[in-house]
């Protein structure tokens, strides 16, 4: 049986995911949590093979917070992503800090049961049109590698190293904090940074850092 855990800051939406998956294809739901911090401590006590995670719970830790801290604690736990968020920053973000899946709150009952099976197998899971995005975003890199000189090179450390935080979804605050600086400080590099790339907004700063290898995909 593959033990899952449900973290969904909807009630309803918990208890009807365990009525379609429990004790069904295999599937044990082994928990329920409705934010972040408490999908961790169950995952502490339960050892889930999977954790189905949603992303925005306003009340508690976010789904993306939680999943990078859980992969840390529990890297063998599968994180699958299920939400509303059909967009290529909350994909990638997610893939970087090292969910196993992704997938939409819209998709079909058996494609649900067929993505938590294959995280639970050790296999990665997108939905089909993120798959199209991801190779879209590779054939970009391989057709844009190797012509001269990339704006790239005329970033600073520092601003190289602000750019991997904000491609992972950092905040300003967030980046200040962990890199010991003011917020702005931050502020200035980012526009320096934005500039020198010729980027104008975290969308386009995420596709560039993709294409130039910055986030770690799992």
């Amino acid at each position: 049986m593959i033990k899952l855990l449900i973290c969904d800051d909807h009630a309803v939406v918990r208890s009807g995911l365990t009525m379609l998956l429990d004790g069904k294809h295999g599937i044990q739901v082994v928990g329920e949590a409705s934010e972040g911090d408490e999908a961790i401590a169950l995952t502490k006590e339960l050892s889930p093979d999977v954790v189905l995670m949603d992303l925005s719970m306003p009340h508690g830790k976010d789904g993306m917070t939680a999943t990078s801290e859980l992969k840390r604690l529990s890297p063998d736990t599968a994180v699958l992503i299920l939400t509303m968020h059909d967009d290529e920053e909350y994909l990638f973000r997610a893939i970087g800090i090292g969910a196993s899946g992704y997938i939409l709150k819209n998709a079909p009952h058996d494609e649900l049961v067929s993505a938590i099976q294959c995280v639970a197998s050790g296999d990665a899971y997108l939905y089909p049109t993120a798959t199209k995005k991801l190779m879209n975003e590779y054939m970009d890199r391989i057709k844009g590698g190797g012509s001269g000189a990339s704006p790239y090179d005329s970033l600073s450390d520092r601003e190289k190293e602000i750019l991997g935080w904000l491609a992972k979804g950092y905040t300003n605050k967030e980046i200040a904090a962990n890199l010991y600086i003011s917020v702005k400080t931050v502020e200035t590099h980012k526009s320096h940074l934005m500039d020198k790339l010729g980027l104008k907004s975290r969308p386009d700063l995420v596709k560039f850092a993709m294409k130039k290898g910055l986030l770690q995909f799992e």
